[in-house]
């Protein structure tokens, strides 16, 4: 077969199947009378192999080494093709982002472009002290009903942001950003990423509205117990109305009997069943239900819980607290005889 129908039937241009003839891809194995190259079935089967591998993003000289070299590591080629391939995703994943956010700020004119890359710039700088310097500046600006301009990106990049310190100043711009970094915030409430809900609780913190503690009470339920904890110790803190308080408590209890956070928990406690007589039995009522927890630190479990009696007070946490000083473990009896006084 002729260089002109190969390239007719295989797609490959006669100008590429010339140069695979002259770097030894593809060899034509033989030649016509009169010097022209003759491509025999082998030549095709190698010619479609070729080709093929240069669909997976293989470069002509790894398509004839993979073709000649029995030893050929085709599983470490494909393996950093594919580390490469996504690499490039995330990097196109990062323009677009950019792009939405440039887009989502509105910009009426060149300056406004400008302005808003590089603000973008800056937030996605790998200097940590540009990130700051980004973040003042954007938290310094006006706040109105409509907050500083691109909240939304100021959110996400202070849910993505890899540095703490960083991190805290950042928090510090959204909160300033108002209602708009509000609803930003609410988009990423269910975040796969548990450090994304976790760092979206701490944010909620410094906001003080109706609708900030509403989206903290929806973190109660989540299935990680630092996230819903942390939840629960900022709802406990002068917004536990916002809760359905059995929830509340529970989750509290939760933290008391798992060891996480046990004593901010214990407080947190304390401070609900002041509330009213009704709450306060409801937290004996749900501590008292775990003092039968089993386990290896089921003794340990039994101390936190005494001392979170100790926080709550009153007559019916005494009541547990006598029991418990019967305890057969001495290190639980000498915490309730302490907390009975």
């Amino acid at each position: 077969m002729l260089i002109g129908e190969v390239s007719r039937r295989s797609g490959v241009s006669v100008r590429m199947l010339r140069h695979y003839d002259r770097i030894g891809l593809v060899k034509p194995s033989a030649r016509t009378g009169t010097g022209y190259r003759e491509y025999g079935p082998q030549d095709l089967q190698r010619l479609l192999a070729a080709e093929a591998l240069r669909t997976l993003g293989l470069s002509l000289a790894q398509v004839g080494q993979a073709l000649d070299d029995p030893d050929f590591d085709a599983a470490g080629v494909i393996e950093r093709l594919i580390g490469e391939t996504e690499a490039r995703i995330a990097a196109e994943h990062s323009l677009l982002v950019r792009l939405r956010g440039i887009e989502a700020s509105e910009p009426r004119s060149r300056q406004d472009v400008l302005d808003v890359v590089g603000l973008l710039s800056a937030l996605r700088s790998g200097d940590p002290a540009r990130r700051v310097a980004a973040a003042l500046s954007t938290g310094s600006e006006p706040t109105g009903e409509e907050g500083p301009r691109m909240a939304g990106q100021l959110v996400d990049s202070y849910l993505d942001e890899p540095d703490d310190g960083v991190a805290g100043t950042l928090r510090w711009a959204v909160a300033r950003a108002g209602r708009p970094a509000l609803e930003a915030l609410a988009d990423r409430a269910r975040d796969i990423d548990r450090q994304v809900r976790l760092r979206i609780v701490l944010a909620l913190d410094e906001f003080d509205d109706p609708a900030s503690s509403s989206l903290l009470a929806g973190f109660l339920g989540d299935p990680d117990l630092a996230v819903a904890g942390h939840a629960a110790l900022v709802l406990a803190r002068g917004r536990a109305g916002a809760a359905e308080p059995r929830v509340l408590i529970a989750r509290l209890v939760t933290m008391v009997v798992a060891g996480m956070d046990d004593v901010g928990a214990a407080e947190a406690l304390g401070t609900l069943a002041q509330s009213s007589p009704e709450v306060g039995s409801e937290v004996v009522d749900a501590l008292s239900a775990r003092l039968d927890s089993r386990g290896a630190d089921a003794s340990q479990v039994r101390s936190r819980i005494a001392q979170a009696l100790g926080e709550v007070g009153g007559t019916d946490a005494a009541e547990v607290l006598a029991g418990l000083a019967r305890d057969p473990d001495p290190a639980v009896r000498s915490v309730a005889e302490y907390l009975l006084g």
